[in-house]
């Protein structure tokens, strides 16, 4: 029997992990064998996965609460599974799908099933994925339609913008220079002068 892993994950810095962590420490997992990422599973380059993946060998037993936990992405999800399992030689515990439990089903019809059931809840997985940033989408743009402003302020013009603009507009100056009395990059002064013209 080789060590128990446990791998959690949370989609940003300000969700809590506990709900997760309290089920792995339940389980008796050594703390040092407990890996928790704080990034989105829309893919796999999350350092402590990798580090849970090198560090896992033969007979090694990984626990995850939901397949969700360890990603949103179909198609590497099941890429995951097989190199842990098949490449590997771990088994894999989703807490809380039973019959995706590696260690028990060996046989044809226990894989088969286990596969089946891996397919559609990794496809729900990305499904949700898909769902929550349509649903980011139609927030913003609803936001936006009532008038909410997104990004930084924009900054006032510095008090000497109309007569540089007016110098740069007659060819005076040159745009390098309208920019650098202004303090500005280039392209920025250019698209405020743009703006400007615009009335905006």
């Amino acid at each position: 029997m080789g060590e128990q892993y446990a791998y959690i994950r949370v989609s940003s810095r300000d969700q809590n992990e506990e709900r997760q962590l309290i089920a792995m420490q339940e389980l008796c997992i050594p703390k040092r064998n407990i890996y928790i990422d704080k990034q989105s599973g829309k893919d796999f380059k999350r350092p402590q996965y990798k580090r849970l993946a090198r560090r896992m060998k033969k007979d090694d037993l990984l626990y995850i609460k939901s397949i969700d936990r360890l990603g949103r992405n179909y198609k590497e999800i099941l890429e995951q599974w097989r190199i842990l399992t098949k490449e590997k030689g771990v088994d894999i515990v989703v807490m809380d799908m039973p019959l995706l439990d590696t260690r028990r089903g060996k046989d044809l019809m226990g894989t088969f099933l286990s596969d089946i059931v891996l397919q559609v809840l990794s496809f729900v997985a990305e499904n949700e994925r898909e769902n929550i940033r349509q649903r980011q989408a139609e927030g913003i743009a609803a936001a936006k339609a009532r008038g909410v402003k997104f990004g930084r302020p924009a900054l006032p013009l510095p008090d000497n913008f109309r007569e540089v603009h007016k110098a740069w507009r007659e060819k005076k100056i040159p745009l390098r220079l309208a920019a650098k009395a202004c303090n500005m990059p280039e392209g920025t002064f250019y698209y405020k002068a743009v703006k400007f013209e615009k009335g905006g």
